[in-house]
């Protein structure tokens, strides 16, 4: 795209929803920027959420799915996640922007003068900002292509300044250097019996009103689309029939990049945006992780014990690590979603006895802690293959002191302030801290792990770096007594002497970590504690498999 050794010249792919939310925007755009990767371009995605929270660090997981966090500790949209599982890309900070962060940008830029007493408007200074921040990543010159993902719905409210602001990119960047792709919904009506298209037209009529003419239409459809329905779309929104996309439902959403390439999505880009590209797509890779993928030899069951367990999104990242460590594996991971409010009292145990392996998941909050911590126990006592993520470490250690070390009713200070072993607890300089958004420990830290360790076995190495995303970390003051009970702190920060890893002996597998490894798991490199705890749950199955007990 550029002379040998000069930066990039980006150009701008931006990717619309119409119709309803949850059409599978960012698998689109994900898997579109794969093929064109897969090509030999560089490409990296944006997300513009039009909420006006200023992340979604400080967003109930049922309002809005996981949060995700990047390695400079930016905590953002959950489809970043889908980004970096897909092109196996880090992004960072300046890949997710939202109206709030856009308007206190503004407002911060405002009260130092910087408008120099003009009248602050939408119109030019949110949507220069906006405008801003699209450009960000492309200015680097890092990148042939950025891919914008404009949240919502076309015809919502809050949206309406990222839609006028990506139609003056149009014209500030000047012919082929930008693209317009919008995904609707062609649904089908059973009582027809038929599919219909006027909910596309009335969407791309709503975007055409802002001034914006899609160059393709993706049509997402649980049906194929005859050619001659997609004659009539073409007719109707003003595009060519070989612009409008069939995005049938999918076994799963790693099928998408293939789906997308059978209908030339990629190619009707780069011929859209004047991009010559020869190369065919190698997707070899790919292909050979879906093989496994779809052709599991085994099977194994993990109950994952949660408190947001209603909403599969809200550990999202976790769900997808468990779906790569079992194509490693050759083995179909079956995900038991167990609320660990329902493990509080009664026959808890019933709702455990069947399971090969026990992940406790992060979170944060007092409701259903107990049951967590039940889990934890169930899974030590019964050599059940154990697996703690932040939270789940954190109980994993409270249950640890109650019942090996003798520290009774020991407790974590976020939960209770009055326990008498504050064996998780709030770092002194976490004490003067009292705004909740974006002041916890975030993005990538540097561990080392003990020579020897289940960590190291893992690992593979002694020196690695976790994305980080909590604010109470284990009480150094208690290590001692537990090292003497055998909890083993085999994973240290450096710097600060913080506990991330922490094993016991004479288990089959038993971890927690305080880090997110999850955020790190991707098609092309599934995170290793993944691939272990799945290894580790096979070998519990498969006694039960041949009849014999574990």
């Amino acid at each position: 795209m550029s002379g040998k050794g000069q930066p990039k010249t980006a150009k701008y792919i931006f990717v619309t929803g119409g119709v309803t939310s949850s059409l599978g925007k960012g698998i689109i755009a994900s898997s579109l920027a794969k093929l064109l990767q897969a090509r030999g371009l560089s490409v990296t995605i944006q997300k513009l959420d039009p909420y006006i929270n200023i992340d979604p660090g400080t967003l109930n997981p049922y309002e809005h799915g996981e949060c995700y966090v990047t390695n400079d500790g930016a905590e953002t949209d959950l489809d970043l996640g889908h980004y970096e599982r897909f092109l196996g890309v880090p992004t960072s900070q300046a890949n997710n922007i939202t109206t709030g962060r856009v308007y206190f940008n503004v407002i911060t830029k405002e009260r130092r003068g910087d408008y120099l007493g003009k009248t602050v408007q939408v119109v030019p200074h949110i949507t220069d900002e906006i405008k801003q921040n699209i450009l960000l990543l492309g200015a680097t010159g890092q990148y042939d292509i950025v891919i914008t993902e404009l949240g919502g719905c076309v015809g919502d409210i809050e949206s309406l300044p990222f839609i006028e602001a990506a139609r003056q990119l149009k014209w500030d960047l000047g012919e082929k250097n930008t693209l317009f792709i919008h995904l609707t919904l062609v649904p089908y009506i059973a009582a027809a019996g038929e599919l219909k298209t006027k909910p596309t037209q009335h969407s791309v009529r709503a975007l055409s009103e802002y001034g914006i003419q899609p160059d393709i239409i993706v049509c997402r459809t649980e049906h194929p689309i005859p050619q001659e329905m997609r004659r009539k779309i073409a007719l109707f929104c003003n595009v060519s029939p070989n612009d409008v996309i069939e995005a049938m439902d999918a076994e799963t959403i790693y099928d998408v990049p293939l789906l997308m390439r059978k209908e030339k999505l990629d190619q009707r880009a780069l011929y859209k945006l004047d991009i010559y590209n020869d190369k065919d797509a190698d997707l070899e890779q790919w292909k050979n992780f879906l093989g496994k993928l779809k052709n599991p030899t085994e099977q194994i069951t993990i109950g994952l014990v949660g408190k947001y367990v209603e909403l599969k999104d809200s550990y999202k990242s976790i769900a997808e690590g468990l779906i790569h460590a079992g194509a490693v594996n050759e083995t179909k991971v079956n995900v038991v979603w167990i609320s660990s409010e329902n493990l509080v009292e009664g026959d808890y145990q019933k709702k455990l006895e069947n399971l090969d392996g026990i992940l406790v998941a992060p979170g944060f909050g007092e409701r259903g802690i107990e049951g967590k911590i039940n889990a934890v126990k169930y899974a030590r006592e019964n050599k059940v293959p154990f697996f703690g993520i932040c939270l789940g470490m954190q109980c994993a250690v409270i249950e640890y002191a109650r019942n090996v070390v003798g520290f009774e009713n020991a407790h974590s200070s976020e939960m209770n302030k009055e326990t008498p072993y504050p064996v998780i607890d709030l770092m002194e300089e976490q004490k003067l801290v009292t705004n909740k958004g974006g002041t916890m420990r975030l993005g990538a830290y540097a561990c080392k792990l003990e020579k020897g360790s289940l960590a190291h076995h893992v690992y593979g190495k002694l020196n690695i770096q976790e994305r980080h995303r909590h604010r109470y970390e284990f009480n150094n003051a208690y290590l001692e007594q537990f090292k003497a009970a055998g909890m083993i702190p085999t994973g240290i920060n450096t710097d600060s002497g913080l506990v991330e890893i922490v094993e016991i002996k004479d288990h089959p597998f038993f971890i927690g970590v305080q880090f997110h490894p999850e955020y790190k798991s991707n098609v092309a490199n599934p995170a290793p504690l993944f691939v272990h705890f799945v290894k580790a749950a096979l070998r519990n199955a498969i006694p039960l498999m041949k009849g014999t007990t574990k």
